[in-house]
């Protein structure tokens, strides 16, 4: 029987990683522990800055959990046919993006969008580009997993199959057991959930070399200071939809009062001159059927954005230059002739903070310097957030 989709939240939990468990979390910058948030397995390592993450009750954070979702995340095993693993669209080196304006699954078929960066998605209140009724990594983790349409991982009709192998493999056996204590039979579809919930929310970048700057131990050239300063002007706009600590407008975190969930329309198309977007690729509209909602997508961070290319929900923009310049103009107009051709700019669902802006091209290259500064290169490389499978083995994907 297909696992149900959606879970219900909980309230907030102070959990992680206890700091002698810890080689390299939260990025690697320096990070401070609230000795209030330590349970028996696990304790935030936050960088400087970052609230306390929102944890939902029915799955609290563990080491062990952690651990397990690491090696579920980058196993095949969880594929139908034994193909694909999570990490397949979710590469560490392009900070958990895979470099592909849209994915491809198990059984050849792509994803109508491209693939986020699952770097502090604990702190999203939404997951993926533009689903609304998606409110929790649990409730994310299953669609790829059980999805049809496109199938991703493919277990759909091989429930029993999946099963099996982690059922036959004692590594598992054990890790499942440690992960999930005085559970009968804990190899369930429920815990594979809650462990690759667990892995996700345990993804923390904020060691970038603006981080850096923040603290003191960076400067910036006076290229990237002069686009952190545009970034943050009225003039470009840019800090309204990016902004706080992930450089994003939505955000959930313990204690947050008022969890802001806005969706946005920036003028990437117009294909039949009254604001329609491709289908289906319409954005919240494919949710709702609102057509108030056509072209509303969220916004992602920019944390690492120079390692997400292509970009936009589709990718279908190749290089942050391009995406400044979209952006500066006020939109996208695609000529007549092309695929998708329609004024962007004049579509009337855009958001009011998408202008035109007047930015020189110096302006522009300043903005995508600053945009560089928001690299992690510890989030890349750090061996707590990699592949645990030798190359060649059988589980890599």
């Amino acid at each position: 029987m297909r696992f149900p989709m959606l879970l219900n939240r909980g309230v907030f939990v102070a959990a992680a990683l206890v700091s002698m468990m810890l080689t390299g979390c939260g990025g690697g910058g320096t990070s401070t522990v609230d000795p209030a948030l330590i349970t028996s397995s696990w304790a935030w390592m936050l960088p400087i800055n970052f609230p306390t993450p929102y944890v939902p009750a029915n799955n609290q954070m563990s080491e062990e959990k952690f651990q397990l979702g690491r090696y579920l995340f980058y196993d095949k095993k969880l594929s139908g046919n034994g193909t694909k693993a999570c990490s397949s669209c979710h590469f560490q080196n392009l900070a958990f993006t895979d470099g592909k304006a849209v994915s491809t699954g198990a059984t050849g078929q792509t994803t109508p969008r491209s693939a986020m960066s699952i770097a502090n998605s604990v702190y999203h209140p939404t997951l993926t580009w533009a689903r609304p009724d998606l409110t929790s990594l649990e409730q994310q983790a299953a669609v790829p997993m059980f999805g049809t349409n496109p199938v991703e991982l493919g277990i759909t009709g091989n429930e029993a199959t999946v099963l099996a192998r982690f059922q036959a493999d004692p590594w598992y056996v054990n890790q499942f057991a440690s992960a999930f204590p005085n559970v009968v039979n804990p190899i369930t579809f429920p815990n594979i959930i809650n462990a690759l919930a667990t892995f996700e929310r345990g993804v923390l970048s904020g060691d970038s070399k603006y981080d850096q700057y923040l603290k003191g131990q960076a400067t910036l050239t006076a290229s990237e200071m002069n686009g952190k300063n545009v970034f943050n002007t009225e003039k470009a706009e840019c800090f309204h939809c990016h902004t706080g600590h992930n450089f994003n407008l939505q955000n959930v975190y313990a204690g947050i009062q008022l969890i802001d969930k806005t969706f946005s329309n920036t003028g990437l198309y117009n294909i039949d001159g009254v604001g329609g977007y491709p289908a289906p690729n319409r954005g919240v509209f494919e949710v709702t059927q609102n057509p108030l909602d056509m072209g509303y997508f969220r916004a992602p961070s920019l944390r690492n954005v120079a390692m997400t290319a292509p970009y936009m929900h589709d990718g279908s923009i190749g290089t942050l230059s391009e995406v400044v310049a979209t952006y500066a103009a006020g939109g996208r107009n695609i000529p007549v002739g092309q695929p998708n051709a329609g004024d962007g700019r004049l579509n009337q669902f855009k958001d009011p903070l998408i202008p035109r802006i007047n930015l020189t091209l110096q302006e522009q290259a300043d903005l995508v310097a600053f945009l560089g500064t928001l690299t992690d290169q510890s989030l890349l490389t750090s061996p707590r957030y990699a592949n645990p499978f030798p190359l060649g083995t059988i589980n890599n994907p």
